[in-house]
C-alpha cells in the first residue's frame, strides 16, 4: 500500500484507499454529459447541436458494445475483484445504468421538445407521419411501394418460425397482427432497412400550407412511413399494433493470439461474428410497448429489466448526423480550412514543374529544411495533406530514399496515404508497414488495407502477440552523397486524413539522428526478433514508458523539495492507471503545482484536502475532438516537454507499444507551453472537475472576454 508521510502530526493518508479514486465507468458517463451539454448549449448553430446529440448516442453504443458487455462478461464469470474506486463488477453496473438513465431521458427529451422545434423554426421539418398532409402521405404510400417495400422481409414468430437472429444496433418494428379466421394474434419483426435513408425527405409544400416561406428541407422518419404502411406486408391480417425497438450487443472481439497460427484469419472469423454480433447487453423501446411484447422481446434476447432503456420519440438519434450534409453554412460552426505552416508554405508545392511531376526538388527542400530545423505541425489548424502526406508522398518518389517504416492503426477508407507506400514499393524502394489488425472496429479495413499493401510488395506486419501497436511513427532512411540519414515523424493521431480534420492532433517532423536511431531499433522491435530494454530517448511502452513517467515526477517532487519550483502539466485523453494517480497525488502532498488537461475519463480527484490540494483538472470539449498528448515538467529549469500517442490507462502503459518523444528544440517547446497555456486559460469550452467527479462549464464574464483554445489557434494559423 502507498502510505503517505505524516505532517503536522496528521494521520497518514493510505493513497490506495478507494475513496481517492473515481470510477472508470462514471467518469466516463461523465464526459459523455459534458458532449450532450454541447447538443444543449444555446451558443452551439443548431446542425452542430444536432451533430453533438448524434456523437452522444454513437458513443454510447460503443460503451454498451464494449465496456458494459465486459462488465456483464465478468458478472457472468462470477468476477469478484474489485477496482481501484472499490466497486465490484456488479456495483459498476447497477452505478452505470442509475447515472445512465436520466442523461438519456434528458436527451430524448430535449430533441423531441427543443431542437426539433427550431429546426422547424429554421425551415427544416421533420415531421411525424401523423402531422402530414393528405398529399404527403400520398406520396409517402407511393415512396413505400416504389423504393421500401422490395426491401423489407417480416419475420414471424410461432413455432413454425423461431424467434429470428436481430443484428447489433438495428432498428426494428415489433408488429402484432391478428387472423381474421381464428382470431388469434401473432409476434412479427420488420427491420428497417439501413441501406434507405433514414429520414425520408417529401415534396416542399406550397409556402400557405405550412404558413411560413421557408422550407429549406423536409421529411419524415422511415420506419414511421413503414408503420403506417406496414398492412401491405400482411395481406389478409390484420395489424393491431406496432412498437419499435432497437438492440445492442456485446461486439468486442475475443481472439487468443497465443493459440492462433494465423492471426489474420482469426480475426476475420471473429468478425463475422461480430456481424451477427454477440450477446445482447441492451434493447432501447419505445415507452408505450405493452408488458406481454416487451416480456417477449426480454426472455428472447436474454435481457433483463435494467437492460430496458424506455425512450419516448425517436430511437437511434445516431442518425442525426445526417443533417450535417445539408447545404446550411448558416446553421453550422464556420468552416475551417487548414493552413500550411510558414516554413512548409515556403517549399514549391509538388506536381507542378513538367520537369519534376513528383516533386523530388521540392521533397529535396523539405528534407533540407528538416536537416536544419524541426518542424511541429498541428492539425486540425496545419494541413495533414501539406504536412505529413506531403512527407510520406514524396519520400515515395525521391529516388535517394531507399526506405520507408510506417506504422498504421487507423486510416481512412481513401487513404492517400498508402497509395503512396504502394508508389513507393513500385518505385523499388524498401516499405515495411506495421499495420494493426486488432485496432477495435477498424479490424476489418485494416486487414483489406494489409492486403492490398502485401499485393504491391510492401512488406507487411501484424504487430506483436499480445500487445497493440498504438504508436503513430514513420521512418524514412535517405542517402545524402556517401551518408545515410534517418527523417521521421512522430504523432499523437492516426495517419488518417479525414479525423485530421477534426481531431486535434500534433506531430514532429525531425531528423535528429539520435532519435531516428531509435527508432530504427523501435522497427526492429515491431518486425524481427527483439528484447529492446534500451532507448536513447524515446519512452516506449510497454519497455520503459512506465518507469519514465515515474521517473519524471519523482524527480519534479524532488526538484521542488529544493527550490519550490515544481510544475507538472499533463495533456491526455484519460487518466485512469492508479500507480501514476497515488504518484501524482504524492507529488501534490510535496507541494508541486500540477495541472490536468484530460479530456475524457479521469479517475483523479482533485482538490482533496492532503491529498491532491495543488491539482486541478479540466476538459475542453469543442469543435474539434482534442486528441493530442503534451507532457510538460518543469525539473528544476530543465524543462521536459514531450509529445506522443499514449494515454495514462493500464492498458496503453503495459499492454500496447506506445511512443512518447522528448521535444529538443527550444522553440518547438516553447510553441507545446504556448498551446498547454491556451487550454489552461480557456473558459469558452473548458469544464473544472470537483473532488467528487462532477464537471462545471466555464463562462467568461462577456462575450469579449471570451477565450476559447481552438478559436485562438485558428486565428493563429491563419496569421490573424
Amino acid at each position: 500500500m502507498a502510505i503517505v508521510e505524516r505532517r503536522s502530526g496528521k494521520p497518514a493518508a493510505n493513497l490506495s484507499d478507494p475513496q481517492f479514486y473515481i470510477s472508470r465507468e462514471l467518469s466516463w458517463v461523465e464526459f459523455n454529459r459534458r458532449v450532450l451539454h454541447e447538443a444543449l448549449d444555446e451558443r452551439t448553430p443548431l446542425l452542430e447541436a444536432l451533430k453533438f446529440l448524434a456523437i452522444f448516442s454513437t458513443n454510447l453504443d460503443e460503451y454498451f458494445m464494449v465496456r458494459v458487455a465486459a462488465l456483464k462478461r465478468q458478472i457472468e464469470a462470477q468476477v469478484t475483484q474489485r477496482s481501484p474506486d472499490g466497486r465490484s463488477p456488479q456495483e459498476h453496473l447497477d452505478a452505470v445504468s442509475a447515472a445512465l438513465r436520466p442523461i438519456v431521458e434528458q436527451q430524448h427529451l430535449a430533441f423531441s421538445t427543443e431542437l426539433r422545434q427550431q429546426m422547424a423554426d429554421q425551415g427544416i421539418w421533420l415531421l411525424d407521419y401523423d402531422n402530414l398532409t393528405t398529399a404527403q402521405k400520398v406520396y409517402c404510400h407511393d415512396y413505400f411501394e416504389d423504393q421500401i417495400f422490395p426491401v423489407l422481409t417480416p419475420l414471424a414468430v410461432d413455432p413454425g418460425h423461431p424467434f429470428p437472429y436481430i443484428s447489433n444496433l438495428s432498428l426494428n418494428l415489433a408488429v402484432v397482427v391478428q387472423d381474421p379466421r381464428t382470431q388469434q394474434s401473432h409476434f412479427a419483426r420488420v427491420k428497417v432497412p439501413r441501406v434507405l435513408p433514414r429520414f425520408v425527405p417529401l415534396p416542399a409544400p406550397q409556402a400557405r400550407a405550412r404558413k411560413t416561406s421557408t422550407c429549406r428541407w423536409i421529411g419524415v422518419p422511415l420506419e414511421q412511413v413503414i408503420a403506417a404502411n406496414v398492412s401491405a406486408l400482411f395481406p389478409g391480417m390484420a395489424v393491431q399494433e406496432h412498437y419499435s425497438f432497437r438492440i445492442t450487443r456485446n461486439a468486442d472481439l475475443a481472439v487468443e493470439e497465443d493459440e492462433a497460427d494465423d492471426l489474420m484469419l482469426a480475426i476475420e472469423q471473429e468478425l463475422r461474428k461480430r456481424r451477427r454480433g454477440g450477446s445482447a447487453v441492451r434493447i432501447e423501446i419505445q415507452r408505450t410497448t405493452p408488458g406481454p411484447v416487451r416480456a417477449m422481446l426480454m426472455e428472447e434476447l436474454g435481457l433483463a429489466q435494467t437492460d430496458v432503456y424506455d425512450i419516448d420519440g425517436l430511437l437511434g438519434l445516431g442518425d442525426l448526423m445526417t443533417f450535417m450534409a445539408l447545404p446550411l453554412p448558416d446553421l453550422k460552426a464556420p468552416s475551417w480550412t487548414a493552413t500550411v505552416p510558414p516554413d512548409l508554405n515556403r517549399l514549391s508545392p509538388p506536381g507542378v514543374d513538367e520537369d519534376d511531376p513528383w516533386g523530388t526538388e521540392a521533397a529535396e527542400d523539405l528534407f533540407s529544411l528538416l536537416r536544419q530545423q524541426d518542424q511541429l505541425v498541428h492539425h486540425p489548424y496545419h494541413s495533414f495533406s501539406a504536412t505529413v502526406q506531403r512527407f510520406i508522398t514524396q519520400a515515395a518518389h525521391d529516388p535517394q530514399v531507399l526506405a520507408i517504416k510506417m506504422t498504421l492503426y487507423r486510416t481512412s477508407g481513401d487513404s492517400p496515404i498508402i497509395n503512396s507506400l504502394i508508389s513507393a514499393a513500385e518505385n523499388g524502394k524498401q516499405v515495411t508497414v506495421l499495420v494493426e489488425i486488432k485496432a477495435r472496429f477498424d479490424e476489418e479495413n485494416n486487414i483489406n488495407w494489409a492486403r492490398k499493401l502485401e499485393q504491391s510488395g510492401v512488406h507487411v506486419v501484424y504487430g506483436l502477440v499480445g500487445l497493440k501497436t498504438h504508436c503513430k511513427v514513420t521512418l524514412v532512411v535517405r542517402r545524402e552523397g556517401q551518408q545515410i540519414r534517418r527523417y521521421y515523424h512522430i504523432g499523437t493521431g492516426n495517419y488518417n486524413s479525414k479525423t485530421a480534420r477534426v481531431y486535434t492532433d500534433l506531430g514532429l517532423l525531425s531528423a535528429r539522428d539520435d532519435v531516428g536511431a531509435d527508432i530504427s531499433d523501435l522497427f526492429n522491435y515491431l518486425t524481427g526478433y527483439s528484447r529492446q530494454q534500451i532507448y536513447r530517448h524515446l519512452l516506449v511502452a510497454p519497455i520503459n514508458l512506465r518507469y519514465q513517467l515515474v521517473s519524471l515526477i519523482e524527480h519534479e517532487i524532488a526538484c521542488h523539495k529544493k527550490d519550490k519550483s515544481g510544475r507538472i502539466i499533463l495533456k491526455m485523453n484519460s487518466l485512469v492507471d492508479s500507480e501514476l494517480i497515488a504518484l501524482l497525488y504524492r507529488a501534490s502532498q510535496a507541494g508541486v503545482v500540477i495541472d490536468l488537461i484530460v479530456r475524457g475519463i479521469c479517475c483523479l480527484r482533485p482538490g482533496v484536502p492532503g491529498v491532491s490540494e495543488t491539482i486541478r483538472v479540466i476538459s475542453i470539449v469543442g469543435q474539434f475532438l482534442e486528441h493530442s498528448r503534451i507532457l510538460y515538467f518543469q525539473q528544476g529549469g530543465q524543462e521536459a516537454v514531450l509529445l506522443g500517442s499514449a494515454d495514462w490507462m493500464p492498458r496503453n502503459l503495459d499492454r500496447r507499444v506506445e511512443v512518447m518523444v522528448p521535444i529538443a528544440d527550444p522553440a518547438l517547446r516553447e510553441d507545446l507551453k504556448t498551446i498547454l497555456d491556451l487550454c489552461l486559460a480557456d473558459n469558452r469550452q473548458a469544464w473544472d472537475m470537483a473532488a467528487d467527479g462532477s464537471y462545471r462549464q466555464r463562462h467568461p464574464a462577456t462575450d469579449k472576454e471570451s477565450h476559447s483554445v481552438q478559436a485562438w489557434l485558428m486565428a493563429k494559423a491563419q496569421g490573424l
